[in-house]
């Protein structure tokens, strides 16, 4: 079985966080205040996902 590209998922999902955020910062100073909030916990959320995508990156390498 093929290795999963872990590097390639980890740094699309760093990137999309960093569009939210900068999003974010966007709406806030557009004046959208009910939305910054919700594309804030999504950059975190991608950030998230991407720290678990390496840790299991991590133990895959370990176990082979």
């Amino acid at each position: 079985m093929k290795q999963i590209p872990f590097g390639a998922l980890c740094a699309a999902l760093v990137a999309l966080g960093t569009a939210f955020g900068f999003l974010a910062v966007q709406l806030h100073t557009s004046g959208y205040e009910p939305y910054v909030r919700d594309v804030a916990l999504s950059s975190v959320l991608m950030y998230f996902t991407a720290a678990m995508t390496a840790v299991t990156w991590a133990r895959a390498r370990r176990s082979h």
